[in-house]
C-alpha cells in the first residue's frame, strides 16, 4: 500500500497565521492510492496553505450532522486530529478486536521516532499486516469512525506526520534537582506563561474546572466560550464580550511571586524572552524589560477602534468595561459631531412620500461611531509579527532552556513552539495539571507561585515577594510519581506535631529533608531498537534482554 500522503523529513514552518485552538500544519497532497481492502480511491484535496480560524470546537465524528464549515474537509480532519491528541480513543472493553497496550502503543512510537514516517507505514501496513485502522490506535484515532478507508487513511498519515516531528523527551532530565541545575547552568532562558501565573492575584484562569473563566462564561449561558473571543463576533454583537470582560480585567497594583521569577531570571542575565500568552500586562510591572516580552495575544494596556483605528491607553476604557457597557471612540463621535455642525439645515419637502423616502435615507446615511476593542488578540486575528520575528530570526538558534509555566499550551501557535526548537533543548513543565499532548523532560505540578519558590531554593537563588511567608520552616513537600520519574508535585509541608518516641525521630528526619539538597544531575542511556527488532517484539516473538 502506498503512502497517501508526502511525508517531510523535517517539520513544516512555524504557522504564522492567526490565532487559533491548538492545531498542527500539515500539507495533505492528491496522490491515488489503495486501500487495506484494494479498492481504489480517487484524489484527497489538497489542504489549502493559507490558516483560517476555527469557529466550531474540534468534534469527535466526522459523519455529524453539525459540522458547518464552509472550506474543505481537509479542516475538518485537523480538527478531529486535534481533539484526538487531547482526547485519545482507548479501547474501553478491554480485549477487543482494537485493543492494543501502552507498552505496544509506546513500541510503535518509538519505531516511527527510528526510521521515519515512510518507512515506520511500510513496515507496518505491508510487511506486518497491520490495518490502518489498528494502527489508527497507536495514535488515538477511533477505528470504528464511520468513514471511508480513503478518509481514515489521510487521518492516519496526518497523525503519523504530526507525531514524528513532536518533540521527544530527554531521558537524562527528570528531577526538580535537574531543574535546579539547569537553571544555574543556562543562558538563553525562554520563559513561555499563561494565566495560571496570575491565578493567586485573584484573576481567572480560562480552563480550570469550576474557577476558570470559561466555565463562568458557560454558566451564562454560552455552549462555546471561545466564541467570546472570536472577532467576528466582536465585530457582529460587542455586547457580549464587555458584559463578561470585567471578570478578566486586571488589577495593575501589584504582580504574582511568579511573575517575581521570571524578573529574577532578568537580574541573573538568564531570560531571554518571556512569550506571553496573559493579556493583563503584568510583566511590565514586574520590571521585565519591554524588549524581553512578546504579548503573544495582545494586551489590555490599549484599546484601537475598529472603525478609525485611533488608539488609545487602555485604562480610557475599563470604566465602561467595569460597567458593562460598550465604549465608543471618542475620535468618531466628535467627528460626527463636527460634522453635523457644518451641515446646512435641510429643506422640508412638500410631499408626504419624497418626504418619507428622504428621511429613510437619511437614516442610513447617520455615521456611527466605531467601538473600542481592547488590543488582545481575538481568534481569527493576526498574533503580531513581532512574535513570529523574534522566535524564527533568534530564540529558536539562542534559547538554551525552556520553562513553560501556568499554560495547557492547547492555543496555536504558541502550542507549536516546543516543536520548532533544537531536539537538545531541554523543556520544563509548571502547573497544577499533568499535560500529556506535548513530551515535557520535567513537569513539576502544583500552585505555581509554590514551584517556582522550591525551584529557586534548590538553585540557591533568593526569591523575595510580600506573598511569600517569611516565617521560619516555610517549606515544599516534593513528591515524585511513582509511575513517572519526570512528574513530581509540590506543595506547601504542612507542619507535624511530635507525640511520641517515633515521631519524635519521625521529626528528625524530617528536618534532615529540609537541608539544602545537592543540584545533581541523572543521566539516563536508552537504547535504540532497529526496525525488525521493535516489530518483533511487537508480534510477540521477540524477548528483549534483561
Amino acid at each position: 500500500m502506498a503512502v497517501p500522503t508526502i511525508l517531510p523529513t523535517e517539520a513544516v514552518p512555524l504557522d504564522i497565521g492567526k490565532k487559533r485552538r491548538y492545531s498542527e500544519v500539515v500539507d495533505l497532497t492528491g496522490e491515488r492510492h489503495t486501500t487495506a481492502t484494494g479498492d481504489q480511491h480517487s484524489p484527497a484535496t489538497t489542504r489549502d496553505s493559507e490558516p483560517r480560524p476555527l469557529k466550531v470546537p474540534p468534534q469527535r465524528d466526522l459523519e455529524d450532522d453539525e459540522f458547518d464549515y464552509e472550506d474543505s474537509s481537509d479542516e475538518e480532519l485537523e480538527d478531529f486530529m486535534d481533539d484526538a491528541e487531547l482526547n485519545p480513543w482507548a479501547d474501553i472493553t478491554d480485549g477487543g478486536p482494537f485493543s492494543m497496550s501502552s507498552d505496544t502503543i509506546a513500541a510503535y512510537k518509538m519505531q516511527l521516532r527510528g526510521v521515519g514516517p515512510e518507512e515506520f507505514f511500510d513496515e507496518a501496513i505491508n510487511n506486518h499486516g497491520l490495518s490502518p485502522r489498528r494502527l489508527g490506535v497507536v495514535f488515538g484515532i477511533n477505528p470504528l469512525l464511520h468513514v471511508t478507508d480513503d478518509t481514515y487513511l489521510r487521518l492516519l498519515s496526518l497523525a503519523i506526520v504530526r507525531f514524528y516531528h513532536k518533540r521527544s523527551k530527554l531521558a537524562q532530565y527528570n528531577t526538580i534537582e535537574d531543574a535546579a541545575k539547569l537553571l544555574q547552568s543556562s543562558r538563553n532562558i525562554m520563559v513561555i506563561t499563561g494565566a495560571g501565573i496570575s491565578t493567586s492575584l485573584g484573576i481567572p484562569d480560562f480552563r480550570s474546572k469550576g474557577t476558570g473563566f470559561y466555565d463562568k462564561v458557560r454558566e451564562m449561558g454560552y455552549s462555546e466560550p471561545e466564541e467570546v473571543f472570536n472577532i467576528d463576533n466582536f465585530d457582529t454583537n460587542p455586547e457580549i464580550f464587555y458584559r463578561l470582560a470585567g471578570d478578566i480585567l486586571p488589577d495593575q497594583k501589584r504582580y504574582s511571586p511568579t511573575h517575581g521569577f521570571i524578573r529574577l531570571l532578568q537580574d541573573h542575565n538568564r531570560l531571554q524572552t518571556n512569550y506571553t500568552q496573559n493579556i493583563d500586562n503584568l510583566e511590565e510591572l514586574a520590571g521585565i524589560e519591554r524588549d524581553r516580552i512578546i504579548q503573544c495575544h495582545g494586551s489590555f494596556a490599549t484599546a484601537s477602534c475598529r472603525k478609525c483605528k485611533h488608539q488609545v491607553k487602555g485604562t480610557e476604557i475599563f470604566a465602561d468595561i467595569r460597567a458593562k457597557q460598550v465604549a465608543q471612540c471618542k475620535r468618531c463621535l466628535e467627528a460626527i459631531r463636527s460634522s453635523k455642525l457644518a451641515l446646512p439645515p435641510q429643506k422640508r419637502s412638500k410631499s408626504k412620500n419624497r418626504n418619507s423616502s428622504a428621511d429613510s435615507d437619511a437614516d442610513d446615511d447617520i455615521a456611527q461611531a466605531g467601538i473600542m476593542k481592547p488590543d488582545i488578540t481575538f481568534f481569527g486575528e493576526a498574533l503580531p509579527n513581532t512574535f513570529f520575528e523574534t522566535f524564527t530570526q533568534r530564540d529558536a538558534q539562542e534559547t538554551d532552556l525552556v520553562i513553560v509555566i501556568g499554560t495547557s499550551l492547547k492555543v496555536a501557535p504558541v502550542s507549536e513552539m516546543p516543536n520548532f526548537l533544537p531536539k537538545a533543548v531541554p523543556h520544563i513543565y509548571i502547573s497544577r495539571e499533568t499535560i500529556k499532548h506535548v513530551e515535557f523532560d520535567i513537569q513539576l505540578l502544583g500552585n505555581c507561585d509554590d514551584v517556582v519558590y522550591e525551584l529557586c531554593r534548590r538553585a540557591g537563588w533568593d526569591l523575595k515577594h510580600e506573598m511569600i511567608p517569611t516565617t521560619t520552616g516555610y517549606t515544599m513537600d516534593v513528591k515524585p510519581l511513582l509511575e513517572f520519574s519526570h512528574i513530581s508535585t509540590i506543595a506547601p509541608r504542612k507542619p507535624e506535631i511530635a507525640e511520641s518516641d517515633e515521631s519524635d525521630e519521625s521529626d528528625d528526619e524530617d528536618v534532615r529533608d529540609l537541608e539544602p539538597v545537592p543540584i545533581r544531575s541523572s543521566p539516563q542511556k536508552t537504547k535504540t531498537s532497529n526496525s525488525n527488532s521493535v516489530f518483533r517484539m511487537l508480534n510477540g516473538d521477540f524477548t528483549p534482554t534483561p
